[in-house]
């Protein structure tokens, strides 16, 4: 199928998507509510409490102790960098492709939408991964924790499905546009 020029011009001057940005601050956000609630207010775990018994051979840092405690507080520092590059990340893209209309995108579902995706997405992974396949911790230790890391998976579903609703329920998002309409 042959194209016009002015398809193929109209093709590639689409507007950036604010997907991504979206994702990356969602990611982040969700990232910073996990390390500062969970790990710090709430102290239920830390980046390396279940290493006792993880199953990729981590030396385990007992947090009942200084030195534990020390070692488990650097990797949440770790962690926590993770997230604020996220967010740096998602902000510099988001600036950088919205040129019009800085201040409707704050406004729009689409941009929310995509953040509770990418908060849900940051739950998913990090559910499954450090919780399920390295067991380098869960949500809460004890003898109820396979139901406290099931939660949290089934948040993150919800968080998808949310930003999913989100977006499906608002006009798509045009950065480029002047007045970027939301």
């Amino acid at each position: 199928m042959a194209t016009t020029t002015g398809e193929t011009r109209a093709a590639t001057t689409r507007p950036h998507s604010i997907r991504l940005p979206g994702i990356l601050l969602g990611v982040g956000l969700g990232g910073f509510v996990d390390g500062i609630l969970l790990h710090q207010l709430l102290q239920w775990h830390h980046m390396l409490t279940s290493t006792d018994h993880d199953r990729i051979g981590v030396t385990y840092y007992d947090p009942g102790t200084v030195s534990g405690l020390e070692m488990n507080t650097v990797w949440d520092g770790v962690f926590h960098t993770v997230c604020w590059i996220s967010v740096l990340l998602g902000l510099a893209l988001l600036h950088a492709r919205v040129t019009h209309g800085r201040r409707a995108v704050w406004r729009s579902r689409v941009l929310w939408g995509w953040v509770l995706s990418g908060w849900g997405l940051f739950n998913l992974v990090e559910g499954l991964l450090d919780h399920q396949v390295l067991g380098i911790h869960h949500v809460h230790g004890g003898p109820h924790q396979a139901w406290w890391d099931a939660g949290f998976l089934v948040l993150g579903v919800l968080l998808l499905a949310a930003g999913h609703l989100l977006r499906r329920g608002s006009r798509p998002f045009d950065p480029d546009a002047a007045g970027g309409r939301a």
